[in-house]
């Protein structure tokens, strides 16, 4: 796959060029290009992600950032077997305890939401950091809910970390969550508190939490490109049916 001119490898993390440095110079060089195009898109084109980490697991499927690389390119786009694979890869490489709940998340997209929940309680998760442990039980909230245990998902999500009124990265999606688990439960205007709560602490618009708000309110918003299809001098104008069509494909998107 083509790797843009100002793409140098040199981007990597200093870590993840620590471990090319077992393989041939050029190789490395290449494997890094790929690797830094793996992180450029994983966001916005999560394919063309996926595309260049099967190219650096072809150069290099002995080194584990490359392993856990295409780890995340896989699980981006919800192909969770591999995605799980190339986990559990990187952790045999490294030992590390990091990708635990993502393993287990990765469970519950294989419709197997009981493994989550034991991979919840391992002790494996007393080892991570408080993010890490946070994304557990996200995990876990997320697999109550996939059983249909709805209070038991809202009992699982109300911690320390919740009540705290310090936003830390994990915050507004820890709202979230707690928001659409008391929504599936019918607590209604207790979910509209907690989303506004998300709306506060997502600084960086992780979550659609400011549009779930606006929905339990009734703000609708109103499709410009409907407006222009409207004879102006006639509101009541009923449209054609090819655009009939159209509006009605749209609302089925929406949905």
């Amino acid at each position: 796959m083509p790797i843009p001119e100002d793409v140098t490898g040199d981007e990597i993390d200093k870590d993840v060029r620590q471990e090319l440095q077992s393989l041939p110079k050029t190789l490395a060089e290449d494997v890094a290009k790929n690797l830094v195009m793996v992180a450029r898109l994983i966001d916005e084109d999560p394919e063309g992600a996926y595309g260049y980490s099967r190219v650096a697991l072809r150069l290099a499927s002995r080194v584990a950032a490359v392993r856990e690389a295409a780890g995340f390119a896989a699980y981006a786009n919800q192909k969770y077997s591999e995605a799980l694979a190339e986990f559990r890869a990187a952790r045999r490489m490294t030992g590390t305890v990091e990708l635990w709940p993502l393993m287990a998340d990765c469970e519950r997209g294989l419709g197997r939401p009981e493994k989550a929940l034991d991979m919840a309680g391992a002790p494996d998760v007393q080892k991570l950091d408080k993010a890490g442990q946070v994304e557990m039980r996200l995990v876990a909230a997320g697999a109550r809910r996939d059983m249909g245990q709805l209070d038991a998902a809202i009992v699982t999500l109300q911690s320390s970390e919740l009540a705290s009124h310090s936003v830390q990265p994990w915050t507004a999606r820890l709202r979230y969550a707690y928001a659409e688990a008391l929504l599936a439960a019918g607590r209604n205007g207790e979910a509209r508190e907690w989303f506004a709560k998300a709306v506060e602490a997502d600084r960086d618009g992780s979550t659609d939490a400011s549009d779930r708000l606006a929905e339990l309110d009734g703000v609708e918003f109103m499709d410009a490109l409907d407006e222009d299809e409207t004879d102006p001098a006639d509101p009541a104008t009923p449209a054609a049916p090819a655009e009939q069509d159209a509006r009605d494909s749209r609302d089925d998107d929406e949905d």
